[in-house]
């Protein structure tokens, strides 16, 4: 459904440090750089962060939240900890299991360098 998802930043140099160590715990490689943005390829899709075009502040989506799928709940704890240990804020409640309609689920919240609210999200069995 998706081809890929792109969020602002407001300093490029520090959403790559942040991202780069955040998304090294999914086993995705280091962005690559193209002018105002770095990408993030999988087989699974695109992620990418960006200079606002218009020149204007990059501001977080209220309401908004992009979640990373994890093989388990420890690759969920090391990608909240190193995007802790990376400049992001941890968010909502701690790391761990929610149960809901759709069965457990084991989630960890952050807000990254920019205030933009991510989560690592693993669906257990």
């Amino acid at each position: 459904m998706f081809s890929h998802v792109m969020i602002g930043t407001n300093d490029l140099e520090k959403a790559k440090a942040f991202y780069d160590a955040l998304l090294s715990t999914l086993g995705v490689p280091p962005a690559t750089v193209d002018r105002h943005r770095i990408f993030y390829r999988t087989k699974t899709g695109v992620f990418s962060v960006s200079k606002p075009i218009d020149g204007k502040p990059a501001t977080p989506a209220n309401g908004g939240t992009i979640g990373f799928a994890c093989g388990s709940s420890e690759q969920a704890d090391a990608w909240h900890a190193a995007g802790v240990a990376n400049g992001g804020t941890s968010c909502e409640e701690p790391p761990g299991v929610r149960e809901g309609a759709a069965g457990k689920i084991y989630l960890a919240y952050l807000r990254d360098p920019d205030g933009n609210k991510i989560c690592a999200l693993h669906r257990m069995g």
